[in-house]
């Protein structure tokens, strides 16, 4: 600084420059880059000054961009604008240089700049004595071992301090290098002794000396614990650490000794307890931000969270059972009476082996929610499981802990979500699990399903044995044809027929009527539903074995009065004929099959099961000169054809009882039909009726119009049992047929059938397809 800067300035106005987060000092040049409208419109003020003095002080806040005068600190520094750069951006490099310490009197605020008027401020005269030298040494001296550990101030600062014999000058230059808070250096700046300043800046370095060894040892402790290429673990370690120097308590250990005591304190099997205090004791060895710790510690909690003794008390209450039984659901007595066959038992032993309850049945039957009432009626608690596509194995057993993110299997992630050791577990859908490169899920159900192996079954994620005989499980499946026979072998099956008209519209009046009509905001003396109105919609809108699309149904109706309430008013009453039905719900969306008005020559009506139901099967067979081809048409499976064949071959060997020509078939081409071709159709129980049609076509004999049958035949003229037979007596009812024929072998089977529905139509039973044309074919005309 030249003499004509270091004179005494008298009180005057200069531009003003506010800083932030920078504290000038005298004897020191710092650049700034400048980018607020005031801040430049005083630099450019103070270029065009011949002396270029600016005041330079901070600001309290360096948020605020428009600061005042009590947003200042008084005391600033005077300062020399060095150089000046603009840049392209528009904001301004500038080079300033300290000059003296001054105090703000006044404050002038400018349009393109602001003023103040400043009072110089001299510094306290300071006589030489050897305690000052003692200082001013003192702080060279810790200031060198301050940069020696900082390593974010060039050496060359110490060397020029060495050079420095004025205490004020010494104080500036080292309080400007120090990496300190902003109000700490604002107070050395208002300091105007040079022996006080130095003793003040001597106790700062003390300080953040001590800081930065303490950073050091930190650093140091750290870098022994872990390996160099793992960042991310020595910064955690790091926080770690300096949590430690601090005093703060350790929250890994703590854990520890949580998991600790909940061992002792958790009734788990004795093979879990060794497990689980060895995986303490590996975890103890780690370091608690590793990744192989997370696996440890989320396999412990998953050993801790699981149900290894509590349970729930079952009901032995059989009449309070049945009750709830009946209440949830029509019908289904099979399904009751072994739910109370169960609890009977259970209530006498005390202690058994769970079964395992298979209920097959068509959609909407209501597998699903009989599972729901049978934990109701015992008092367990529920947990669903579904089944439908799962093809990974790890789904059942779970993964193995080889990685981040392995998880137990669903059963046992079911047991620790219901909180009980003997829920009652529904396997859903049992029938659409598949198999692919991940395994074979339906044998890890093996294990699972079996009450000879279960009492120890084992989790790959937990890796010790889990009794899983006290969990009443119940599967459901569509059919049992998708079912390995080794899991079919284990199960308990129970068929769940479909619902006659009868049983569906009892169905309607006790649940879904009540059901729908709460949802719908409606009263329930508000809507009346006429018996016509509901076998108009189980008729014609809907097609299927359950109720699921009736409850559909009721629910569209039932949008439309809500609609008609609020617009007539909500108290307004409503009665539901079947005559407003296509009204509500549009044309009828399905027929069912009519027996045949008049009795016809080779046409016989059979029956057949489909996922929706039975239904009438009408079999086509007319004859014309040829080379004795058989044509079949009405996309028929490879079964069904077959079963053609074999009926054309019993009437080949019968033509003589037929009373035929010896070579009239050979002489024919025979074109079997039926209809709907676009619906396939598969299965063997088409035989009898496809025969029938045969010899009443070869014949000239009229087919009965009164008579529906179903049966398989054999090359001898045997008939064959068949299945679905409630579904396809109901088809026959529905449709006007007045008897059915069906295998001798199926007659055990009306005994399972409503005594109403066997009441309701004759069935004859045969055991001879000679039988079948005896009651089928009427005599010959004329």
């Amino acid at each position: 600084m030249s003499d004509d800067d270091a004179r005494v300035i008298d009180q005057r106005q200069y531009p003003l420059l506010p800083l932030r987060d920078i504290v000038v000092f005298p004897y020191m040049v710092a650049p700034l880059f400048v980018g607020r409208p005031l801040s430049i419109g005083a630099l450019e003020s103070a270029v065009q000054d011949a002396d270029k003095l600016i005041f330079l002080t901070t600001q309290k806040d360096p948020r605020n961009d428009d600061p005042a005068g009590d947003d200042l600190y008084s005391v600033g520094t005077l300062g020399k604008v060095v150089q000046l750069l603009k840049l392209p951006d528009g904001t301004v490099k500038v080079l300033v240089e300290g000059i003296q310490r001054g105090e703000i009197q006044s404050f002038a605020p400018g349009k393109d700049y602001h003023r103040v008027v400043v009072t110089p401020l001299q510094e306290d005269a300071s006589t030489r004595s050897t305690e000052l030298e003692a200082v001013m040494r003192a702080v060279v001296s810790a200031f060198d071992a301050y940069i020696t550990l900082s390593k974010k101030i060039p050496p060359e600062v110490n060397a020029a301090l060495v050079g420095i014999d004025d205490p004020a000058r010494l104080a500036d230059t080292v309080a400007g290098h120090l990496q300190v808070t902003i109000a700490e250096k604002q107070e050395v700046l208002e300091l105007l002794n040079p022996a006080r300043r130095l003793e003040h800046l001597l106790v700062l370095l003390e300080q953040e000396t001590e800081i930065l060894q303490i950073e050091g040892r930190v650093r140091s402790r750290v870098k022994s614990q872990m390996e160099r290429s793992q960042k991310e673990y020595y910064l955690n370690e790091q926080m770690r650490a300096i949590q430690k120097e601090l005093g703060q308590q350790d929250d890994f250990k703590q854990e520890l000794l949580q998991f600790e005591q909940q061992v002792d304190d958790k009734k788990m099997s004795t093979e879990a307890q060794v497990k689980a205090r060895a995986e303490i004791r590996k975890l103890k060895m780690m370091s608690p931000m590793s990744a192989e710790a997370t696996v440890v510690r989320n396999y412990i909690e998953m050993l801790l969270s699981l149900p290894w003794d509590k349970g729930t008390r079952d009901r032995h209450d059989l009449v309070k059972a049945e009750q709830i039984l009946d209440e949830d659901h029509y019908g289904l007595f099979k399904v009751k009476e072994r739910v109370l066959e169960y609890l009977a038992v259970q209530a006498l032993v005390k202690k058994i082996k769970g079964p395992i309850l298979c209920l097959v049945g068509p959609p909407g039957v209501g597998k699903t929610s009989l599972g729901q009432s049978i934990a109701k009626a015992l008092q367990r608690k529920f947990v669903r499981m579904s089944l439908g596509g799962v093809r990974d194995e790890a789904e059942i057993r779970g993964h193995r802990r080889t990685y981040i993110g392995a998880m137990p299997g669903k059963i046992i992630q079911g047991l620790r979500k219901v909180g009980v050791k003997n829920p009652v577990f529904m396997l859903d859908e049992i029938d659409k699990m598949s198999t692919d490169f991940r395994g074979d899920p339906s044998s890890a159900l093996l294990e699972v399903l079996d009450p000879e192996q279960n009492n120890s079954f084992v989790d790959h994620f937990l890796d010790v044995d889990y009794d899983l005989s006290s969990v009443l499980f119940v599967a459901t499946a569509n059919s049992l044809h998708s079912i390995p026979r080794p899991l079919h072998d284990r199960l308990e099956v129970i068929r769940i027929e479909g619902y006659s008209e009868e049983e569906k519209l009892h169905i309607a009046r006790r649940y879904l009527l009540k059901k729908q009509i709460a949802a719908h905001g409606l009263k329930a003396d508000q809507v009346q539903f006429s018996d016509a109105a509901l076998y108009d919609i189980i008729r014609h809108y809907t097609r299927e074995s359950g109720v699921r699309s009736l409850d559909r149904q009721i629910a569209a109706v039932m949008r439309k009065l809500a609609k008609r309430a609020l617009l007539e008013g909500k108290k307004k009453h409503f009665r539901v004929t079947d005559k407003q039905i296509t009204k509500f719900l549009g044309v009828a969306q399905f027929t069912y099959g009519l027996r045949e008005k008049e009795d016809q020559v080779g046409l016989a009506t059979g029956l057949a099961w489909t996922e929706t139901g039975g239904e009438l099967l009408v079999i086509e067979v007319t004859t014309f000169p040829g080379q004795g081809k058989l044509i079949i048409t009405g996309q028929l499976g490879e079964v069904m054809q077959e079963s053609a064949q074999a009926a054309l071959s019993y009437i080949r060997s019968r033509w003589q009882e037929l009373g035929l020509e010896e070579n009239m078939i050979s002489s024919l081409d025979i074109h079997i039909h039926v209809p709907e071709g676009a619906v396939p159709k598969d299965g063997p129980s088409a035989g009898i009726t496809i025969a029938t049609a045969l010899a009443s076509a070869l014949s000239g004999r009229r087919v009965t119009k009164e008579v529906a049958m179903t049966g398989e035949i054999t090359l001898r003229g045997r008939v064959l049992a068949i299945g679905g037979l409630k579904d396809k007596i109901l088809a026959a009812r529905r449709g006007g047929i007045a008897r059915v024929i069906i295998p001798a072998d199926n007659r055990k089977h009306l005994v399972e059938l409503p005594q109403e529905l066997v009441k309701s139509i004759e069935v004859e039973t045969v055991e001879h397809m000679d039988q079948v044309l005896a009651l089928a074919l009427l005599p010959p005309l004329g």
